[in-house]
């Protein structure tokens, strides 16, 4: 595969299943078995005497396998009952489903639906063994494919940080690089202990290693607090903070407490880098989405960067007091803003009315990127809060150090004052950095959501096996 095809939803075919009307349960199980094919339509409701048996066994509280599994060869659905085999008395009920989606011709049943580019061969070897075919439909240019994202290791690591927020639509570029990156980039800044840092770590590899119990479920999502916990450790080192201000490790940057106007503009600097990727993120999507007119005078396209670019070169200009920099900051964002009230006043239509409408979208547009600027800030503050916490934890327990008895109490008051601290941080910054994900960066890539791919795919057993 190629590198540039990674930041792309795998190409998708539309596609027709054929196959005899005497095989379709045959033919059903073969889709199940390749897991590559979403049927498209609305199933109906689950019934006939699979779904009866099912709800007897439910009512007597007996069966065996509650995930729905399909056997190769058609079973005796009394047998199952009796052998209290609910996991395929399900997987029967919604083979039945499926059977019903077809479309009879004569002899023949056929299903319409979605599928990998790069599997048709595949597919279409395994119908080919029950007399069925697969055959590649031309799309409707109305129609958006499911989305399929590619399955790069640092995307399934860090994917559910993006599916939390939704499904990015077919022709759009995978965030999931960039979300890695800026998550971690933004959790570290707020974060930045090298102790607590690394204590998080080694709670995400204890994480790894869980395989039963409570916490399995949550086994995949480990990368996450892993690279977390690391920046927050590096950053730690840049304030010199491990557990607080102890001393224990040199400070390469700055105190957080001593010196916030630094690290507020070193925040905001973070922040319009992260909002001019976004924007070219926004430019390509839309591009790819609706084509030029979308990408050039959207809010999320090079209108919206134009105003954005020439604002900052003004704020540049102020603080260095160089007016040819306000100039140019002037004229580009200037250029930007005829560009946003031209595809404005387009989308509003004629009138005096829509004039209004455009001039208002104007004006929040142009309030909502300052606001996303300004929203960076955080960065900094919670970073001062954080060690401020780890100031505060710090000074209690050196009060009470002396004697056996303070000695004992301040270890006590310091141990018991960084589980809080660490607990509450790691809740405020997880949540502060998905903020800033979705409300300010996303809000630029994506332009409504997509249908993510769910193909046909139940585990299929041989009479052998069972």
């Amino acid at each position: 595969m190629r590198s540039a095809d990674l930041a792309l939803p795998a190409r998708m075919s539309r596609v027709a299943v054929v196959g005899p009307r005497a095989r379709m349960r045959e033919v059903l199980v073969e889709l199940a078995k390749a897991g590559c094919v979403e049927l498209v339509g609305t199933l109906p409701p689950a019934e006939g005497e699979e779904v009866e048996a099912v709800r007897r066994l439910d009512r007597a509280g007996v069966g065996s396998g509650f995930a729905p599994a399909l056997l190769s060869s058609p079973p005796d659905v009394n047998a199952l009952e009796r052998a209290g085999r609910r996991d395929l008395l399900a997987g029967e009920a919604e083979l039945d489903r499926r059977a019903r989606l077809a479309v009879d011709r004569g002899s023949f049943a056929a299903w319409i639906g979605w599928e990998p580019t790069a599997t048709l061969g595949q597919v279409g070897e395994r119908l080919g063994a029950v007399g069925s075919a697969v055959v590649e439909l031309p799309r409707p240019t109305w129609v958006e494919p499911p989305t399929l994202l590619q399955p790069a290791p640092l995307g399934r690591a860090f994917r559910p940080l993006v599916q939390v927020y939704g499904t990015s639509r077919y022709r759009d570029l995978d965030p999931t690089p960039f979300t890695a990156l800026t998550f971690v980039l933004m959790f570290g800044m707020m974060f930045g202990d090298v102790g607590h840092g690394l204590v998080l770590a080694l709670l995400a590899l204890w994480l790894r290693g869980r395989r039963r119990g409570r916490f399995a479920a949550f086994r995949s999502l480990w990368a996450i607090p892993f690279a977390a916990g690391l920046s927050g450790a590096c950053f730690g080192l840049l304030y010199g903070e491990a557990f607080g201000p102890t001393g224990l490790v040199p400070r390469l940057w700055l105190d957080p407490l001593d010196r916030p106007v630094p690290l507020l503009l070193v925040a905001l600097a973070v922040g319009a880098v992260l909002l001019v990727v976004s924007y070219v993120f926004g430019i390509v999507n839309r591009w790819r989405e609706s084509g030029l007119t979308e990408a050039l005078l959207g809010q999320s396209g090079v209108a919206g960067l134009t105003v954005f670019v020439g604002a900052a070169i003004v704020a540049g200009g102020f603080y260095w007091h160089r007016l040819a920099l306000e100039i140019v900051g002037g004229i580009v964002g200037g250029i930007g803003l005829a560009l946003l009230g031209l595809g404005l006043a387009v989308e509003a239509g004629r009138g005096a009315a829509a004039v209004a409408q455009a001039g208002i979208e104007l004006f929040d547009a142009v309030t909502r990127i300052a606001s996303n600027v300004i929203s960076f800030t955080r960065l900094a503050a919670f970073g001062m809060m954080h060690a401020a916490l780890g100031s505060v934890v710090f000074a209690a327990a050196g009060a009470l150090w002396g004697g056996a008895v303070g000695d004992l109490a301040a270890a006590l008051v310091f141990v018991l004052g960084n589980l809080v601290a660490f607990a509450l941080e790691l809740l405020v910054t997880a949540v502060q950095a998905l903020r800033l994900e979705y409300y300010e960066l996303f809000s630029r890539i994506f332009s409504g959501e997509g249908h993510a791919f769910a193909p046909w795919r139940l585990p299929v057993l041989s009479l052998e096996e069972e």
